[in-house]
């Protein structure tokens, strides 16, 4: 029979409820009786000793919390009952040691990608649409109708034709049809757009952040090329937006098109300079074709959102099993959100292969806390309520189930916001843990493929990169397939281990960056970008 409880690390005084468990039942575990005092919910936490006020409670391994008022082995734990804590994290006490897992499998794969001058690979082909300041953001639309439509880029919705029904009276078919007889005119290359609230206004330093954002997306490898609109009395100036790209990629050889409207005279002027030479621009780009690449050339966003209580023993640890496999064939995954690696920065700063980089990630991590509590706040307020309804209660106990997606691997690299990842192997980049915003700045540090873990369903998608969704159980894959992708539900039901959904995680990475198989994100279109403003973002 399927136990009830997990305790997920040896030294845990909690368990995870694997299955509703109803007051007065009487549980076997670990060779004791374990009367269950209170319902407690699946996904939640019940003590598996008694606990006095201010007893330290552990999870993963880790302090996660404290006790508020006292606490009976068998009840379940709540935020009446427990509070955020977490270890402080000191500078580099030892180096941690890595059993390098078997890639003896993957050593001779591929996967299908676009080759770019600088030896990057691109999992896909992207012409891009930018403004450098929000006052450009009605022509950018403009310019997305106009693409779109004559390029036949975005078909009709369900939705539109659900529309037409109740206006015309017309039937609406169970597949959607095209409202013409239309062809795409390019079959190897997507056009997206970008818009944002940045550029002016602020501070001087949200718009050199912004810049920084933005040229990371044009040398991401999954775009072709760029076009970039200005209005040209801004905080971020033209000047500014090259000298960061030249900071990224001092030779850049992809085409990027840059007007400025002050410049060109009339919309109409500028609008039909833009076209004409964007047109030109991205049929040659249609030219580029897919060739095979070694999985080193993969760039891993580690992404989760939407998080629940069975996230960090299923999806997580899942996809940080697929991160080490990539780490070990010379990839380069990133883990990011550093508001949700509170409490696991030891462990981190003794996983960072010099003194140098764990100095950096103390310094980076510290400047953000002290940010978020100079503003009232502090890592503490980052479990959002549905993360509290489905049993992360604190911080702590969140981020020590998020942190399971960097998997094991020494980190190579330490990054802040608005740098470009150059090094193969686990890098840590400095953003906040709001899952777009993340996501986001993933991408502008160079990630061509994201998987994005969930347990609640979140719909991310983003312009530039392939998003993969993995939930973190099968009622969630169920209830909303048209947003997940896999499903690591079969972790919690003893039918997959950990290895073996890191295993298929790889698998489909290598399919989606091949162009093989489309991720439902971006089946729905789903083009989800928001830059970090500096302040408090958590």
């Amino acid at each position: 029979m399927q136990t009830k409880i997990i305790k997920v690390h040896p030294g845990d005084n909690v368990a995870v409820a694997l299955a509703n468990l109803w007051k007065d039942e009487t549980l076997q575990f670990e060779g004791t009786e374990i009367e269950v005092l209170t319902d407690v919910e699946a996904k939640h936490k019940i003590s598996l000793v008694d606990l006095a006020v201010g007893d330290k409670i552990y999870m993963y391994g880790v302090l996660v919390g404290t006790a508020t008022v006292p606490v009976r082995k068998g009840e379940v734990l709540t935020v009446d009952n427990v509070k955020h804590q977490a270890e402080q994290a000191h500078q580099k006490t030892e180096t941690t040691g890595w059993n390098t897992p078997d890639v003896s499998h993957w050593k001779n794969r591929t996967f299908n990608g676009y080759h770019r001058p600088d030896g990057q690979v691109g999992t896909k082909n992207v012409w891009l649409f930018f403004p450098l300041v929000f006052c450009e953001n009605r022509n950018i639309e403009l310019l997305k109708e106009v693409f779109e439509k004559e390029l036949s880029f975005k078909k009709p919705s369900r939705e539109r034709l659900l529309l037409r029904k109740l206006i015309q009276g017309e039937e609406v078919q169970e597949t959607l049809v095209q409202e013409e007889e239309e062809n795409d005119i390019f079959d190897n290359i997507e056009v997206k757009f970008i818009t944002h609230q940045g550029g002016c206004g602020g501070i001087r330093q949200d718009s050199a952040s912004l810049a920084r954002l933005l040229a990371g997306y044009v040398n991401n490898p999954n775009v072709a090329g760029a076009t970039v609109l200005s209005l040209g009395c801004q905080n971020l100036q033209i000047d500014i937006f090259k000298r960061a790209l030249e900071r990224i990629n001092p030779n850049i050889e992809k085409p990027v098109l840059l007007f400025e409207q002050q410049q060109e005279g009339t919309i109409d002027d500028m609008m039909s300079k833009i076209i004409s030479q964007s047109y030109a621009a991205i049929k040659e780009a249609n030219e580029i074709r897919r060739k095979p690449a070694p999985l080193s050339k993969i760039k891993l966003g580690l992404e989760c959102g939407g998080s629940d209580g069975f996230s960090g023993i299923s999806a997580n640890p899942a996809l940080g099993y697929a991160s080490d496999l990539l780490s070990a064939l010379g990839g380069s995954p990133i883990l990011s959100e550093f508001p949700e690696l509170c409490g696991i920065e030891q462990e981190l700063i003794n996983r960072c292969v010099t003194d140098d980089l764990a100095e950096r990630f103390l310094k980076l991590t510290r400047a953000f806390e002290k940010s978020a509590i100079d503003a009232g706040s502090g890592f503490d307020m980052n479990p959002s309520p549905g993360n509290i309804k489905d049993g992360l209660i604190t911080d702590a106990m969140k981020s020590a189930g998020a942190a399971k997606k960097g998997g094991t691997s020494p980190i190579q690299d330490v990054l802040d916001y608005g740098d470009y990842v150059t090094k193969p192997g686990l890098n840590l980049l400095c953003t906040p843990g709001n899952d777009v915003e993340s996501t986001t700045a993933m991408v502008g540090a160079g990630a061509n493929v994201v998987v994005f873990t969930t347990g609640l369903g979140t719909p991310t998608g983003n312009p530039v990169a392939p998003v993969v969704k993995v939930s973190s159980n099968t009622t969630l894959a169920r209830r909303m397939p048209d947003i997940i992708d896999l499903d690591a539900g079969g972790v919690i039901k003893a039918e997959k281990t950990i290895e073996e959904m890191g295993e298929e995680i790889l698998e489909f990475i290598i399919k989606v960056a091949s162009g093989e198989v489309t991720t439902k994100a971006d089946e729905l279109n789903q083009d989800d970008f928001i830059p970090w403003k500096r302040g408090v973002s958590l």
